[in-house]
């Protein structure tokens, strides 16, 4: 999985490079997330903005991670998803449930 961990404060964001997010995928993301949501109250960006392309083993990986913060006071977000992404989380009736953003600076503001 092509992702870069970059640092806005005490927030982690995680960029995928990938433009699918799927089955052969997955399982890495869902180790990543749970290394960094095992911190304390870990706030956690994930940046969307190259993946065209997810699937629901790919949406359970941002779930598990959305989890695994939440477990440990911290949150999980999401940035700068494409309409298909969006399509998907909203037809699993999951938009009340993942926090997502256009703009990271909106993103990076709605943790403090």
């Amino acid at each position: 999985m092509d992702f870069n961990i970059e640092e806005s404060g005490v927030i982690k964001i995680v960029r995928l490079g990938d433009a699918r997010l799927d089955t052969t995928l997955a399982p890495d993301l869902k180790t990543k997330l749970l290394g960094l949501a095992e911190q304390d109250e870990p706030q956690i960006l994930i940046d969307l903005k190259e993946v065209e392309y997810a699937d629901s083993s790919g949406l359970g990986a941002i779930l598990f991670g959305i989890r695994r913060a939440r477990d440990n006071g911290g949150t999980c977000k999401l940035v700068n998803l494409n309409n298909r992404v969006l399509s998907l989380i909203r037809i699993a009736k999951l938009d009340h449930v993942i926090e997502a953003f256009d703009d990271e600076k909106e993103a990076l503001k709605s943790f403090s």
